[in-house]
């Protein structure tokens, strides 16, 4: 297991040390933590960071009526109607194709129930589950682009006292890498009840690539 004395380090030993590959890697960090009891409610981390530096592409789909989807044209990647949802719901193997094509989920308001109903099991598990917007909203593209920044950070519970989070891609200046991860850190220091003392270590790893662990970062 390599290690780093600094973010930045970190960073740039997990990019030198992956294997090149075939299409580009997602950089993501990993937060263990200690002293937390996350099977309690109260102590799960539920977040959502803007990052400052934005690199990977993320696929949205809307789910959403004719009006709103007419409004959505070249603001997202896919669509999904009514009526479509029940198919998916039958059909669980096209809804995890589904949840694996996209990375982020926005669905008009009032087809919510359907879509727990027709999506959840499979989205709900995922982190995915969509976003709810009024089917009347009058422009889509601030929240979509301010969709396509954010990150979700989600604990699992008492036996995963780790987060994963991307940060970007391996293509990315290093310097944009290492201000979204501490904009990630910071938030979730901001959440800790013990801050830096309930943290363990951080890792950085590329999607094919080994760990490398943060050794100034918890302990």
């Amino acid at each position: 297991m390599e290690e780093a004395k600094s973010i930045k380090e970190g960073i740039e030993k997990a990019i030198s040390l992956a294997k090149k590959r075939k299409f580009t890697q997602t950089v993501d960090m990993a937060i263990n933590f200690k002293n937390i009891d996350f099977s309690k409610q109260d102590n799960r981390l539920k977040i959502d960071v803007i990052l400052p530096k934005p690199g990977k592409k993320r696929k949205i789909c809307l789910i959403a009526k004719d009006d709103l989807i007419a409004k959505a044209k070249g603001l997202v990647d896919g669509f999904i109607t009514p009526d479509e949802l029940e198919e998916y719901g039958k059909n669980k193997k096209k809804a995890k194709k589904l949840a694996r094509e996209y990375d982020i989920f926005i669905s008009q308001a009032d087809l919510m129930p359907l879509v727990g109903k027709n999506l959840g099991p499979v989205l709900a598990p995922r982190g995915k589950m969509p976003t709810p917007i009024p089917p009347n909203i009058p422009n889509l593209e601030p929240i979509v682009n301010r969709m396509k920044a954010t990150v979700q950070i989600r604990s699992k519970g008492k036996y995963l006292p780790v987060v994963h989070v991307p940060i970007g891609t391996e293509d990315m200046p290093v310097d944009d890498l290492v201000e979204n991860a501490n904009t990630i850190l910071n938030a979730v220091l901001d959440k800790l009840p013990q801050r830096e003392t309930n943290i363990k270590n951080v890792y950085f790893k590329l999607t094919m690539g080994p760990a490398v662990k943060v050794s100034n970062i918890g302990g």
